[in-house]
């Protein structure tokens, strides 16, 4: 099957050198690659591997040992003067809905219940060995395959310790992902693991669209003529990409370049020292790439600018990005002399002029030509404002449980012109929140909030027989087998059917939706009140994304409720929205309360194994229209026989409070919690929603 050539994508150039300079030194730690859909990310990563050099390999070995360094530990092994032969590199696609086994190998079951013999059959990491390992939607990998993913890319190896099978092997490949951040984001122990990141979007050259259609339509049409019409270019990109991996063992990397990567890392404030080393390598690879032997600023600016912007978030909610009017003013800067050198201060001469001639894919040092390369400067901004944002605001504390409640007399006024009463409130920064789960055991994703039936976890029993889910329980099958001899068999094996075979359910965490039902009227619009709401959900935010929650917002004010971000797993997203929520007007609670079960009932059909936690967030009051608190109790009552699972919390404040959020919570039947106990360090300890559920 001919795929479309990695020389005539046009539009990502950034993209493109930081493939390359991975292939050049598989060292640097794979790329991450982030951008909206539509934009070639899949298309280019499986084209890099028809780009990449060839390699060898032991004969019969199924892991992939070279044959000049094979792995002295491999399962095939010990290899001595075997024979080898030569293979095209490897592309191993790792689907999101892989199983454990599938990843990691497992024990055959073939040559075990056939033969009895405990064999070992290998999974996609030993398939990736010395490759690619490709994983599209990234972000969506569930969160026991990242694991395994983390062990193999710090250690260098698999290791496989179940079902008596205790295999250990050699696991070095080139991790390459992909995603929409609209999707969700990627936890940060696995996105510091990609050397290299690169921001990707759709050209808007019109020009340059309509040459990626035109090309898109001539491979579809004919692809065996397309690709030999690039054929020569594919052929140079591969010699070049060999050569360069000949010059790298050349490459100088002086003192001068290195306190100039350490000056970079510590201006733009990056955790740890894999940054330094990541920009080190890909400085190196990129002066290679380029046909040299000396690192230049050129070769520290492109490092900087793949291998920094992912390493510089300090929350989920932080856009990835860098600052280059920064970065170029710090390689442009004398460093300061080093007390007592050692070395004659006039070996160390100035860097020569970045080389900025190159062929098949753009230097890095170059100007991008469209808005598809790299991160573009005006993101960089982004983090940076909302961190001002935040820090303006910080000296207010966290919880307002003591704030005096203004007098109806000074309250925001509630004229009939919506518009005229909008304030849009700040955001403190987010503080650890408790756990809020839903009572029961479900059935949904794999996550880390409410107790559930899931792949992975711990063994609660056994399935009935006949059963087809769960992972096989080999000591239950082998028992049941038992059962049925009146005694040895001959040879002495033991014959196992299907009717024997039993599965394990397990129990673990799973993920759930969190709808924020959010009461933005004018009784809300106080600026204290409104931030500490506003940083109590941005808190609950932060916790939903680190349990792998979806989550979806709701607001009310003014006449109306709308669904301001309907159910995703893009929990920045939700940020945003948040941060530019306004508040004013009336309050339409019961509108509101509708609005929430509408949403939470077509998610209901959409994904009916998740289970949703409704998080109301009001004062309780409601001002719109005639006898409208007996209409929104009214609304809470009948949720509440509808079985769904909620939680109210309180935002009346002040020494006297009506308690109107706690009538509301008794009508849902849902749990209570004022605003001020949102917080872990509250005095309280919520452990979930004490309800039986529907």
């Amino acid at each position: 099957m001919l795929i479309f050539p990695f020389s005539a994508i046009v539009g990502s150039d950034d993209m493109a050198l930081a493939l390359v300079i991975t292939a050049v030194a598989p060292e640097v730690g794979g790329v991450l690659v982030r951008g909206e859909k539509g934009t070639a990310k899949s298309t280019m990563v499986r084209a890099l591997a028809a780009i990449m050099p060839t390699q060898r390999v032991i004969d019969g070995c199924r892991f992939g040992c070279a044959p000049d360094r094979p792995d002295p530990q491999c399962p095939d092994g010990p290899h001595g003067t075997n024979t080898s032969h030569e293979r095209p590199a490897r592309l191993v696609e790792l689907p999101v809905g892989a199983t454990e086994d599938r990843v990691i190998g497992s024990l055959d079951l073939q040559k075990a219940l056939g033969q009895g013999i405990a064999a070992y059959e290998p999974g996609l990491l030993a398939s990736a060995h010395r490759g690619l390992l490709y994983v599209d939607e990234v972000n969506l990998l569930h969160d026991h395959l990242v694991d395994l993913l983390l062990d193999a890319a710090a250690m260098g190896r698999a290791t496989v310790e179940r079902e008596g099978v205790s295999v250990s092997h050699a696991a070095r490949f080139v991790l390459v992902g992909t995603m929409n951040p609209e999707e969700g984001e990627l936890r940060p122990q696995l996105l510091d693991r990609f050397g290299l990141t690169v921001e990707v979007r759709a050209p808007r050259d019109p020009s340059l669209r309509a040459e990626v259609v035109r090309r898109r339509l001539a491979f579809d049409a004919d692809p065996e003529t397309f690709s030999k019409r690039f054929a020569a270019d594919e052929t140079v990109l591969r010699e070049r990409i060999t050569a360069a991996q000949a010059i790298l063992l050349r490459v100088q990397l002086d003192d001068h370049a290195l306190f100039k990567i350490a000056q970079i890392c510590a201006a733009f404030e990056v955790d740890g020292m894999r940054a330094d080393i990541v920009t080190a390598r890909a400085a190196a690879a990129h002066a290679a790439w380029d046909g040299r032997e000396k690192v230049t600023k050129a070769d520290i600016r492109a490092a900087a600018r793949l291998a920094l912007p992912h390493r510089r978030r300090r929350n989920p909610f932080d856009a990835p990005g860098l600052d280059e009017d920064l970065l170029d003013q710090i390689l442009n800067e004398e460093p300061e002399p080093e007390p007592e050198p050692d070395n004659d201060p006039a070996a160390a001469g100035p860097d020569p002029e970045p080389d900025n001639g190159s062929d098949g894919v753009q230097s890095a040092s170059q100007e991008p030509k469209s808005d598809s390369a790299g991160a573009h400067p005006d993101d960089s901004s982004q983090p940076h404002d909302q961190g001002a944002e935040r820090q303006q605001t910080q000296e207010q504390p966290q919880h307002q449980s003591h704030e005096t409640e203004p007098p109806p007399s000074e309250q925001a006024p509630q004229p009939a012109n919506d518009a005229a009463s909008q304030l849009v409130a700040g955001v403190r920064e987010p503080y650890r929140t408790r756990l809020l789960s839903i009572a029961g055991v479900g059935n949904g994703e794999a996550g880390k909030r409410s107790r559930a039936i899931t792949a992975i976890g711990r063994t609660v029993r056994v399935a009935s027989p006949g059963s087809t889910e769960g992972a096989l329980h080999l000591p239950a099958t082998i028992r049941a087998a038992a059962l049925r001899q009146s005694g040895r068999v001959a040879g002495g094996r033991l014959p196992i059917d299907g009717g024997d075979l039993r599965r394990a359910i397990r129990e673990g965490r799973e993920s759930n939706l969190v709808l924020f039902c959010v009461d933005a009227s004018g009784s809300m619009a106080a600026r204290k009140r409104m931030e500490a709401v506003k940083t109590a959900i941005l808190s609950l935010l932060l916790d939903a994304y680190q349990r792998r929650d979806k989550v979806g917002l709701v607001t009310f004010r003014g006449q109306e409720a709308v669904l301001a971000l309907p159910p995703t797993t893009s929990i920045d997203t939700a940020a945003r929205r948040l941060a530019d929520l306004p508040s004013g007007g009336r309050t339409p609670l019961a509108e509101g309360l509708m609005c929430a079960e509408r949403t939470l009932r077509l998610e209901r059909i959409r994904d009916p194994r998740r289970r949703a936690l409704l998080v109301v967030i009001t004062d309780g009051r409601a001002t719109s229209g005639v006898a409208a608190l007996k209409r929104s109790q009214a609304v809470a009552g009948y949720l509440g026989d509808t079985g769904i699972n909620a939680i109210v919390i309180d935002c009346e404040t002040g020494r006297f409070r009506i308690g109107l959020a706690a009538q509301l919570a008794e009508r849902l039947g849902a749990q209570y919690l004022p605003l001020e106990n949102v917080g872990a360090d509250a005095l309280l300890n919520i452990t979930g929603i004490a309800r039986k559920v529907a």
